[in-house]
């Protein structure tokens, strides 16, 4: 019988390649170009975001999609394609503002202007892109939001001029979001919404509507369109100023020698008139910091000092208000119901990269257990008998019998703290790595009878919230110093068993609660809370993705500021502190602000940093112990 080989269909494409495939078809059809590209990138790339030219980036969907992923991509998607259609760079630019608020209120309301357009075009996209506005509202908990001040002012714009084009429906979240902007501003905007309405179809006449809005929500003045009288004045002196700057070149390469040596012996001078005041600003130094960093009768939950150079007998580093800074247990920031639902969200992720960091923590283990390495006393009256000398006693019985007994080495009292970023940056993987990783650093240590305590650091509002709001009322006085409310969380005490603490890590997860970082209180807050502790060893490590980052204080204040008093703080614990400091940053060079640090540009990296850092910092540790002893035999 002769066999025939039967031909099979080739394995057909997966469920997320089908639907990347259809989301590219979808964006080329509704922004109407063929030609547009859509790539589908990681978000811990840190790649931007959103329409550049002809291409579309949007983030890579997950292997398995659920109902949450595809809302957000659709949105995301359609989102993007309206802006290719209906936005043009140009014109944009040529009303643009000059401050970070109002350049955001701008940018979110163009976004908000070619949406509306394109849900009163299409049903669908109305519907996909309002679904997705819903989701990340409800992300961010704006539905559990009290005053204006915990609304950041681009979404609750957005969503007003989703409201008045009427073209899309609200869900709670955005209803409310509505609900409280009407309460703090009325019926105050409403012609210029009525006003952008009309001119929706043309970009040139909404921008400057943008701008006279911005102006009413005292954002930033509009400059009543000088930028077209300045670029046109511009075209007209292009051609005298190119002839000016080829006479200036001409004169330079005539320029006598001499000219540069004088030049040469002028900088000298200032370099070393820099010197002598960097020296005087380091005699300073020590004095300012102690101040900033003096803790409490308690030692656990003070609030950092600003900083006050003695020397100068000025402050350097200042806050305008800590009436509303907040120090809150994590239980008390979420539901109990919805704590748990992120705890469960958080244990599905730890499962993902159990064996991984689990090896690794038991290496951690290992090393711990090591110094706990006992030791035995010979040659003793009493104890237990010692086996290794009943030959001798067989040999030559006069001898008498001989005992050992076991002696336990020192080990040293010891707690970690870990302290978080909870910034808007560590948004996605980064945040939940690093939950994963507090978390299995916790049980780990714990096992190895080490304290741990987890802290996180963030704002409680944006935009400054009820400090900036003070200072405005008080008459804006110059240089407030720092100019937000500060929330402070404790996920896990050190004296908190780890099964009690559990469902709080689960916190993290929830975007709402991470808005700005201002480092450099928080590192101060927690290096306090470790002075007070009795342990012998203190180890402090911070988890970071950047720089301190606070609009309302840096708006009103140098822009080193919040920066400098980092640095300032870190000096004080690296080289005043007995607390042990340790650095990782995600994404970000840390190793310029921290002596100890490590830098890691994927966020799965961090499970095995943290093992990594604190294993060589316990051999550092065994190690300096054993050259003690022989110091002492020697």
């Amino acid at each position: 019988m002769k066999h025939t080989y039967q031909s099979y269909p080739e394995k057909g494409p997966s469920k997320t390649e089908a639907f990347k495939s259809a989301t590219t078809a979808a964006v080329r059809a509704i922004a109407g170009n063929k030609d547009a590209t859509v790539v589908f990138t990681p978000i811990a790339n840190n790649q931007k975001l959103g329409a550049v030219g002809t291409e579309v980036r949007l983030p890579m969907p997950p292997q398995k999609l659920s109902q949450e992923n595809v809302v957000r991509l659709r949105g995301a998607a359609d989102a993007m394609a309206l802006r290719l259609k209906h936005h043009n760079v140009a014109l944009h630019a040529r009303r643009m503002p000059v401050g970070k608020e109002a350049i955001d209120a701008y940018n979110a309301m163009e976004q908000a202007r070619v949406e509306a357009i394109g849900a009163e075009q299409y049903a669908g996209v109305g519907k996909n892109i309002g679904e997705a506005l819903e989701q990340r509202l409800a992300l961010e908990g704006y539905q559990m939001a009290r005053t204006f001040f915990q609304i950041q002012m681009a979404d609750a714009l957005k969503v007003m001029i989703h409201d008045r084009m009427g073209h899309m429906d609200l869900g709670p979240a955005a209803s409310h979001v509505r609900e409280i902007f009407r309460g703090e501003f009325g019926n105050k905007l409403d012609p210029y919404l009525d006003d952008l309405a009309e001119a929706a179809h043309d970009q040139k006449k909404s921008a400057d509507v943008l701008r006279r809005l911005i102006e009413a929500l005292s954002l930033e003045k509009d400059d009543g369109g000088r930028e077209q009288d300045e670029e046109e004045a511009g075209d007209q002196a292009q051609d005298s100023e190119t002839k000016s700057q080829e006479q200036e070149s001409e004169k330079q390469d005539e320029e006598p020698s001499d000219a540069q040596d004088s030049r040469g012996e002028t900088s000298a001078g200032a370099s070393d008139t820099d010197a002598e005041a960097d020296a005087d600003d380091q005699s300073a130094t020590e004095s300012q910091l102690e101040a900033a960093l003096e803790p409490g009768t308690d030692g656990k939950e003070t609030r950092p000092r600003p900083g006050h150079n003695r020397n100068q007998g000025e402050a350097r580093y200042k806050i305008f208000t800590n009436k509303f800074d907040q120090v809150e247990d994590a239980a008390n920031l979420c539901d109990p119901e919805e704590l748990a639902r992120l705890r469960l969200q958080l244990d599905r992720q730890l499962a993902h990269l159990q064996g991984v960091v689990s090896r690794l923590a038991n290496r951690l283990q290992r090393r711990l257990m090591a110094q706990q390495m006992r030791s035995w006393e010979f040659d003793l009256e009493e104890g237990l008998l010692d086996a290794s000398r009943l030959a001798r006693i067989v040999a030559n019985p006069t001898h008498s019998l001989s005992f050992k007994r076991e002696k336990e080495t020192n080990f040293r009292d010891t707690v970690v703290s870990m302290l978080i970023d909870n910034s808007g940056s560590m948004r996605g993987r980064p945040i939940t790595i690093a939950a994963m990783t507090a978390d299995l650093l916790a049980r780990t240590l714990e096992r190895c009878g080490v304290k741990v305590e987890i802290l996180g650091f963030t704002t409680s509002q944006w935009k400054g919230g009820q400090s900036r709001k003070l200072w405005a009322e008080t008459g804006k006085p110059t240089n407030p110093g720092r100019l937000n409310d500060l929330r402070h969380i404790v996920y896990k005490a050190a004296d908190q068993p780890w099964r009690r603490a559990r469902k709080n890590l689960g916190l993290m997860l929830r975007e709402g609660i991470l808005k700005e970082n201002i480092d450099g209180e928080a590192l101060a807050w927690a290096h306090n809370r470790l002075s007070g502790r009795p342990e012998q060893r203190r180890i402090l490590m911070v988890i970071s993705d950047g720089a301190p980052v606070d609009d309302s204080t840096l708006s009103v204040n140098p822009g080193n500021y919040l920066e400098q008093h980092l640095r300032d703080v870190i000096a004080y614990i690296e080289n005043y502190s007995s607390v042990q400091l340790l650095a990782i940053g995600i994404g970000h060079d840390v190793t310029r602000y921290y002596r100890r640090a490590v830098t890691l540009m994927d966020a799965d990296e961090l499970g095995g940093a943290v093992m990594s850092q604190l294993t060589d910092l316990f051999e550092e540790d065994a190690t300096a112990a054993m050259d003690r002893a022989a110091t002492l035999v020697f």
